[in-house]
């Protein structure tokens, strides 16, 4: 069976962001090395089914685990996950709970890259989002990393937040360029249920930038990272020449990967699943059958071929014809003439060769380009 990915979820955080929906507690008081040793019972269960290309930690926040725990996790990982045709492992952190003592684990461990959650290098504004770390600490962090010998490092900013102006964009992105890591992520604010921001903008007190703001906001990034030599690989995503993630890219391509961890979902054997969330329970379950899937949907055909185009095209480079072919046995001009025709006709799509992609009008209107795909 060929999984290209591993992705292993660590719900554990120091503080919880006032934006932020992902399946996470406190740690302060958490059965945590129980959970750790319920992930591992898990990930020999999925690395019985065959090896996969890439591995990816990501939380919550992983490196809020103590320096023992957080070796604990890293064996459990490699022991069912390393081999020596691992392509990329990439592994999360926020940079106040990022130490020597933990990069020089995941140096030991083999981990090839590290995704920083900065966010903002305006204090001001990390204040306001609930973050715990400081514009200082960020650059501190990075320089700690290169010291110990990560080259491959990605920063992760948002922008939209309340309160941020383009000074402020601008600004913050100048640090970050300064900064000269070879991959950026940057995305815009979401308010999602059962956030803090959720209920502050239900009451009326959060005060967000408008769309035009935001849009113009957005081309102002896609120039500065571009000019400073990091093309825009996916909608969302910046990288030099080769340092483009490997692990992510393959949610956009649609391959299938394994979810481990309380609240994780994975794409296998052509089901979607989902694990349970809370820690107990997902803890309860691994202990009485080896894994936590607690609901799961076989993707039909037609499923398939939307996911394929309205994933796929969030990469500049867009969706494959003679790859469409092979998956699906049609051609996407027997599926998507018409739709494709539409946009191309809108200046939102691009159909030349092989290709079919967003124009750079198409970046900006993803969302309605996207729904057209919809069968």
């Amino acid at each position: 069976m060929t999984v290209r990915g591993a992705y292993i979820h660590i719900p554990f955080c120091d503080h919880i962001c006032y934006y932020c929906d992902f399946n996470k507690v406190f740690i302060k008081n958490q059965p945590v090395d129980e959970y750790l040793d319920a992930l591992a019972r898990e990930a020999a269960y999925y690395a019985g089914m065959g090896p996969a290309k890439t591995i990816y930690i990501g939380g919550g926040t992983p490196t809020a685990l103590n320096e023992r725990q957080f070796a604990k996790m890293l064996d459990a990982v490699c022991r069912h996950f390393m081999h020596a045709g691992i392509e990329e492992f990439t592994v999360e952190a926020n940079p106040e709970s990022l130490t020597d003592a933990k990069l020089r684990l995941m140096r030991e461990h083999g981990v090839t890259r590290l995704s920083v959650g900065v966010q903002s290098f305006d204090d001001r504004l990390l204040r306001a989002i609930g973050r715990a770390h400081q514009a200082s600490e960020a650059k501190q962090a990075i320089e700690r990393a290169r010291r110990i010998g990560f080259e491959n490092i990605t920063l992760d900013l948002m922008f939209a937040l309340p309160g941020q102006t383009e000074t402020s964009l601008h600004e913050s992105l100048e640090a970050a360029l300064a900064l000269n890591t070879p991959h950026v992520s940057i995305y815009s604010l979401q308010i999602e249920p059962k956030t803090i921001f959720y209920n502050r903008m239900r009451s009326g007190k959060l005060r967000l930038p408008g769309e035009d703001i935001e849009a113009d906001m957005y081309g102002q990034i896609i120039f500065a990272l571009e000019k400073r030599g990091l093309h825009q690989y996916e909608i969302s995503n910046f990288a030099k020449k080769g340092y483009e993630g490997i692990h992510n890219s393959l949610y956009w391509e649609n391959e299938e990967y394994y979810g481990i961890g309380a609240g994780a979902h994975g794409y296998v054997a052509g089901r979607r699943y989902a694990n349970a969330g809370p820690i107990k329970k997902y803890i309860q379950a691994v202990h009485e059958k080896g894994y936590a899937e607690r609901s799961a949907h076989l993707i039909t055909q037609e499923e398939k071929i939307e996911e394929e185009m309205f994933l796929g095209l969030r990469l500049r480079k867009g969706v494959s014809k003679k790859r469409f072919r092979e998956k699906f046995n049609c051609s996407m001009q027997s599926v998507y003439g018409k739709q494709i025709e539409k946009l191309k006709n809108e200046g939102l799509l691009d159909d030349g060769g092989d290709r079919v992609a967003l124009t750079r009008k198409g970046v900006f209107l993803g969302n309605s380009v996207f729904e057209a795909f919809l069968l």
